[in-house]
């Protein structure tokens, strides 16, 4: 069977993202399926994209939705529409099953089966989409099949995909070439599965709350073969790189011993460090940290659910600094809990953090599946029958997003390293053209103050 995996994602603010996840999935489906990758960051427009279905001719189809909206509360944006007219332009090109998958599915699988009408959908990890292409190969009813959705069932999530996670990469795709001219940067993952529990986040959801902890050899070898694909630079995509200090550091020694000789980067939780364990990320090459910190009011690290207090986070911080890192602390500020007096305190505890680029994101997200969405819930803030596909924001009772924002700015008073967001079109325009003059990476850290 000849399947075509589409990648729906074209968000480039403020770099764009390569599609791993298609990769996974391309590796499950070969030998016994022709395999074919198109990113629609690499396609220029509809016409391109039905000459692409045509030309390869498919037999199966399958479309990875990472997103489904801004997830910013100051620029909200919906993704489902755009969706809609990219599923009407592949019916056009290819009467064949639409199977529908990644992140954002999984999170809203009823809702988006309906409003895109396809014909399956794979929850959880993709891999599973080798038992639906089997399965109709065969000729056979692949109604029942675990993570598998049709238009008459109702989504089930499926423990985690019990194989061992593998990667099909070949540089020599034409989407590939797309991120390594734009930004050199390309991806990869240690491990899956999140064991925090913040009230917020939907990746326990996606992969389980169980690490499925990949051999430190596997990722190194994987890391070496993308630097060899032409890869300038690396990001480690696991929910959290330190959620295994123990691993994590053996898959950065691993780096080391496989010769891997590009930066990389990848997303931390602030957590009290291992002695010496920002120094072992260094010396294997590990240029950025991007701590996900979300406040610095220990009362809101806990209705966060946070596994570390503000103390963690200034060690954590000083510790990669001293190693000689590159840092970025995200915050979300207006979940539950969330007033004047404690925004005061993250905004005044924020100016105690040296060289560093700091990421706002105001207005907290509730997806369903999450320990937020209950809280909404019993607040009334949401009801059990709406649909949260648009993007949908918990309120505080006790302070505004539109003043979160505002005091955000008005503390910033123009510093660079201070963004709100993603820091919108002109972060992304002058990434942009740092990365057509040659720099590699997230470049975030031309910010720094």
């Amino acid at each position: 069977m000849k399947v075509l995996l589409i990648s729906a994602n074209t968000l480039t603010a403020p770099y764009p993202v390569y599609p791993l996840g298609l990769d996974h999935v391309a590796h499950a489906l070969v030998p016994a399926h022709e395999v074919r990758i198109t990113d629609l960051m690499a396609v220029d427009g509809p016409t391109a994209l039905a000459a692409e279905i045509r030309g390869f001719g498919p037999d199966l189809i399958g479309l990875g939705l990472r997103n489904v909206d801004s997830t910013d509360m100051s620029a909200p944006e919906g993704f489902v529409d755009r969706y809609r007219d990219l599923v009407r332009s592949i019916r056009k090109a290819a009467d064949v099953p639409l199977v529908l998958g990644g992140s954002g599915f999984t999170i809203f699988p009823d809702e988006m089966m309906a409003a895109l009408d396809a014909d399956y959908g794979i929850l959880g990890e993709g891999e599973r989409l080798r038992t639906l292409a089997d399965a109709l190969e065969a000729g056979t009813d692949p109604s029942g099949l675990s993570g598998v959705v049709t238009g008459r069932d109702r989504a089930i999530l499926p423990a985690p995909w019990p194989d061992p996670v593998r990667r099909r990469f070949d540089a020599a795709s034409p989407h590939v070439g797309v991120y390594l001219n734009r930004s050199g940067m390309l991806n990869l993952q240690s491990k899956r599965g999140c064991p925090f529990r913040c009230i917020y986040c939907t990746y326990p959801h996606i992969e389980g709350r169980r690490m499925r902890r990949i051999p430190p050899g596997d990722v190194a070898e994987t890391a070496v073969r993308l630097q060899e694909g032409g890869a300038r630079y690396l990001f480690v995509t696991d929910s959290a790189f330190n959620a295994d200090p123990d691993h994590s550091a053996e898959v950065a020694r691993a780096f080391k011993t496989a010769g891997l000789s590009i930066p990389w980067g990848a997303f931390f939780a602030p957590t009290a460090p291992p002695p010496g364990y920002y120094q072992i990320m260094a010396d294997a090459g590990m240029t950025h940290v991007e701590f996900g910190t979300e406040a610095l009011s220990d009362r809101m690290l806990v209705r966060y659910g946070k596994p570390f207090r503000t103390a963690d986070v200034f060690d954590a911080h000083r510790a990669a600094i001293d190693a000689g890192l590159h840092a970025a602390h995200y915050f979300l500020l207006g979940g539950p809990g969330e007033d004047a007096a404690s925004l005061s305190e993250t905004l005044y505890q924020v100016d105690k953090l040296d060289k560093v680029v700091l990421f706002f994101f105001c207005g907290m997200r509730i997806y369903p599946h999450t320990a937020l969405y209950d809280i909404a819930l019993e607040e009334k803030q949401i009801s059990a029958n709406q649909s949260l596909l648009a993007p949908i924001f918990y309120r505080s009772e006790s302070i505004d997003g539109q003043e979160i924002i505002r005091r955000v700015r008005e503390t910033a008073n123009g510093r660079s390293n201070w963004v709100i967001g993603a820091g919108g079109e002109e972060t992304a325009d002058a990434v942009s053209k740092l990365h057509e003059r040659g720099f590699s990476g997230p470049l975030w850290e031309y910010l720094i103050r």
